[in-house]
């Protein structure tokens, strides 16, 4: 009674059709969210390679200190003149410079 035809041209364009939409937002996900975060993770890891003594940093938690000693995961902060703190080096939110 019914009689099918088959069609042999379009089934490849149609898995093209469905896979382009997925691509297309993988590159747009890169390029807005996954390669500034990893530019902000190396800056930041630069960062806290470079800090050195006499550094005035400033602390995740808010707190304003002078680099007194630094190991490769310690930090000790002079907070004011008898005040020293101990902080884990990853807790440095960043370094203030003279011009800021």
């Amino acid at each position: 009674m019914f009689q099918y035809a088959s069609t042999p041209t379009g089934s490849s364009s149609s898995i093209y059709g469905l896979i382009l939409p997925f691509v297309l937002m993988f590159v747009v996900f890169y390029f807005l969210l996954i390669r500034p975060q990893q530019k902000k993770t190396k800056n930041r890891n630069a960062m806290l390679k470079a800090l050195s003594k006499g550094d005035k940093v400033v602390t995740i938690g808010g707190l304003h200190g002078t680099i007194v000693e630094i190991t490769d995961d310690i930090v000790i902060l002079k907070v004011n003149d008898v005040t020293k703190l101990t902080f884990d080096r990853g807790s440095i939110s960043h370094s203030i410079t003279e011009s800021n």
